[in-house]
């Protein structure tokens, strides 16, 4: 993965998070609090899970162990 993709990616994982506040807030509104939270569940776990993933990669790259490429170099 280079530097790129990273970036890409964290992006993504952060607007699932935030697609997910949306999706349960409108999805309350009109079809009630279980509802929503279910329709809120997978955006909100996969989006978690990305950026937890993208967390240990910037932090192995840190340390050395398994490197983001950079294209520039």
């Amino acid at each position: 993965m280079d530097r790129e993709g990273f970036v890409k990616l964290a992006v993504i994982g952060i607007g699932l998070v935030i697609l997910s506040f949306f999706v349960r807030g409108f999805s309350q509104l009109a079809l009630g609090r279980g509802i929503a939270e279910m329709l809120q569940a997978p955006f909100a776990l996969v989006g978690f899970c990305i950026v937890v993933y993208l967390f240990i990669r910037a932090t192995l790259d840190a340390v050395g162990i398994w490197e983001v490429e950079n294209p520039d170099a």
